[in-house]
Parts: structure tokens; sequence; C-alpha cells
């Protein structure tokens, strides 16, 4: 699957998105576009072959380029990592319906709002961490806490930092539960 997604500053203040990609699947080509943070517009072209998908996926990209859209590196975009205290230490089945649970609806959270990517999950430690990396911080933080409240039950249990791009490791806790005070890999 090609996949292209760009960013740009409106000339208010906001950051704007778009972008692409072919679902081999379906034979399309889709094209997302909105204001980060906010659920996107979509639109899709059907009965569209790879070949075809590469050169629309090319002139989407010259397009972004000239009215001012460009890819924000990883390395400038915030770290965003959710965590939930568990039971255990190393996890139990209920533990990983969890993860596979809060990945997949953040996935789909971010992204269809522009914000960013979840980059993997793990179960160690007595907590479930979800890496993720996204381009507004505030932003992603406000997201994280509304898709995670509604796609789980254990809401409660939710602790989230941030580490800017400036000190990648140096995260900070922007949400927590009530007494928990650090956050720690």
């Amino acid at each position: 699957m090609s996949f292209l997604r760009v960013y740009r500053r409106g000339d208010d203040g906001t950051l704007e998105f778009r972008e692409a990609w072919h679902d081999d699947d379906a034979d399309q080509f889709v094209v997302n576009h909105g204001t980060v943070g906010h659920v996107s517009t979509t639109e899709a072209t059907d009965d569209v072959d790879a070949a075809a998908a590469e050169a629309l996926l090319a002139a989407f990209a010259a397009q972004c380029g000239e009215d001012g859209y460009a890819e924000i590196p990883d390395a400038e975009q915030h770290r965003v990592v959710a965590q939930f205290a568990l039971k255990s230490q190393d996890g139990t089945e209920r533990d990983r319906f969890l993860e596979r649970q809060a990945v997949g609806a953040l996935s789909a959270h971010l992204a269809w709002r522009g914000l960013g990517t979840v980059e993997g999950s793990e179960i160690g430690g007595g907590r479930l961490t979800i890496f993720t990396r996204c381009v507004d911080a505030n932003k992603a933080v406000a997201a994280v806490k509304s898709c995670l409240r509604e796609a789980t039950s254990d809401f409660t249990k939710l602790s989230i930092a941030v580490a800017g791009p400036d000190a990648p490791d140096a995260f900070k806790l922007k949400h927590a539960p009530s007494g928990v005070r650090s956050f720690t890999l």
C-alpha cells in the first residue's frame, strides 16, 4: 500500500493535513484531509489499479507541494505514551485483549484526525504501554484520553506522558490516575 501524509500551517496558525493511499484490497484510491485534531473528510475513487494509483499518488504529492504541504519528519514529532497499570507483572489474556482493543482504537482515532501513528505496544513490568508519534502533543493527549475512555474499561488506570522532539526520552506526565505523580517506561 502506497501512502503519503503531509501538513501545512494555515494563515490562522492551524495545522492542516492531507493524506492519500491506495487500498489494494478494494482497488480504491483514497484522499483524506482536514484540520489536525478534528475528524477528517474522505473521498475515494473506485477501480484504481496499482499502476494508476502510483500516478495518482505522484500527482497528489506534486499538488500538495505546490500548496505548501510537506511531511513532518519523525524527529520533529512528539512521542506520546499511554500506559495502563495491570494487576500482574507479565499480563494476562485479558490484558492482551485490552492491548489489541486499545491499539486498534487508538490507531484509527489518531489517523482519522491527522494526529499521528501508533508505533507499537508492550506488556511488562505490570504495565501495558502504547507508543505513539504525534504532530501536536496537546491535541494528541486529549485525543488519547477521549479515545481510550470510550474504547476500554480500564480508563481509571491510564497515564499519559509526552516527550518533545528536542528531548525524545524526557517524558513529562500529562494525565494520570489520582495519586500517580511520576512516569517511567
